[in-house]
């Protein structure tokens, strides 16, 4: 399998399921997006980190961090492993003091968190970003109109083109949940 590096891009609030929000992990020297669906509490997780905010307790994600250092463990990278029933599985890989790798199963978002904290590096696989990723080639912002309310227009409906240029307007609007579903339309057909 071959891995992939990939970094944080964004983290924006999800308009279509309150209370939680989407990271979105930008393929490295690629052109593909992976959004992936986080709580509240993770996305201020990450993004205390992000900000380089220091509370004057330690957050959760700081408090592991802490104790991984004191007992000698390094995170040397956080890999998205698996997605599995639009889930996904994250792996922390570790050094510890004597040199032997450690893996630990995690939370893709907890993972996140202590990625940033520990500023290392973030990869997850190439079938993962087949799977779930959506490919943005840029270019065009012009409108696309709208389906009335009244007349919504189903997206199994639409031909592959027309998918493609809403998914490329999903995400330059950052609408990354809509993307997600139109990337999900598009994969079905192949």
């Amino acid at each position: 399998m071959r891995k992939l590096p990939i970094n944080i891009m964004a983290l924006a609030q999800n308009d279509a399921q309150q209370g939680s929000y989407i990271v979105l992990l930008k393929e490295e020297g690629g052109n593909r997006r992976l959004p992936v669906v986080i709580g509240a509490f993770e996305a201020q997780a990450i993004a205390v980190a992000i900000e380089g905010v220091n509370p004057n307790r330690p957050l959760t994600h700081d408090l592991f961090k802490n104790t991984l250092e004191q007992i000698g463990i390094k995170l040397q990278e956080v890999v998205i492993s698996d997605l599995r029933d639009g889930i996904f599985f994250a792996t922390l890989m570790c050094i510890d003091a004597h040199g032997d790798t450690i893996e630990i199963d995690s939370r893709t978002s907890d993972a996140l968190a202590l990625a940033v904290r520990f500023g290392c590096p973030i990869a997850t696989y190439e079938f993962i970003l087949e799977k779930a990723g959506v490919s943005w080639q840029g270019g065009s912002r012009e409108e696309e109109p709208q389906p009335s309310p009244s007349k919504p227009v189903s997206l199994s409906s639409m031909p592959v083109n027309k998918l493609e240029e809403l998914l490329e307007k999903a995400l330059a609007d950052e609408n990354y949940e809509r993307a997600a579903e139109i990337r999900d339309e598009i994969n079905k057909r192949k």
